[in-house]
């Protein structure tokens, strides 16, 4: 087997370990040495590989918002009005984490329970996924007639800021709950309802556009 290779398989082995103890554990929770006896890889082999912590943990985040990015894409679909787009996004996503938990655990936990000294470069690993779900926003905005004085600019900005919030709520309410698993939930359930609300909300009311919730 070429070097390479050989270098290839052992960060990959690496990676799996390093997802599923950060995909089950938060990142303060989650522990080298326990991820190292319970794969049979030694410490020495990670730190050749890997910086520190930090920097797998980062590599776990981005691998996931990546993956999530990469589904979304692929699932994207036609639709003949925007509450079945805005549904289809929501129940996307979720249906990812269901197929994906461990990926689930780590992006909850970097958006509720970010590391301080990490909240910077997990920004920057989650651009290519804000980016994306800016530009399907985009879309659904400007199939709507929004009120006079509201561009899509702002509409757009106001949604985003809306979702920010939104998980700045959840961060507190993490920070006092230890199961961070019924946050999720509560999170995810409230998150269809409260968009739509806010979308409609600078939807101007027409015969045209249907906004029953």
């Amino acid at each position: 087997m070429k070097q390479s290779e050989k270098t290839k398989r052992t960060k990959e082995k690496i990676m799996a370990a390093a997802m599923e103890e950060f995909g089950t554990k938060s990142y303060d929770a989650a522990s080298l040495n326990t991820m190292c006896i319970e794969n049979q890889i030694s410490k020495g082999l990670i730190y050749h590989n890997f910086k520190n912590k930090d920097q797998l943990y980062l590599q776990c985040v981005g691998q996931c918002y990546a993956q999530m990015t990469e589904y979304l894409q692929r699932t994207e679909d036609d639709f003949t009005d925007v509450q079945s787009e805005l549904q289809e996004i929501l129940h996307s996503r979720q249906v990812f984490f269901a197929e994906n938990p461990y990926c689930c655990n780590i992006s909850f936990d970097s958006i509720l329970q970010p590391p301080k000294h990490l909240q910077g470069d997990i920004r920057q690993l989650k651009k290519g996924y804000d980016m994306y779900l800016a530009k399907r926003y985009r879309n659904l905005l400007g199939r709507l007639e929004l009120r006079e004085g509201i561009s899509e600019d702002f509409a757009l900005e106001y949604f985003i800021m809306f979702q920010e919030m939104f998980n700045r709520y959840f961060r507190e309410k993490s920070d006092k709950d230890n199961e961070i698993k019924s946050v999720i939930e509560n999170h995810e359930s409230k998150l269809e309802q409260m968009l739509n609300i806010m979308l409609y909300g600078i939807a101007k009311e027409t015969g045209g556009v249907d906004t029953k919730c």
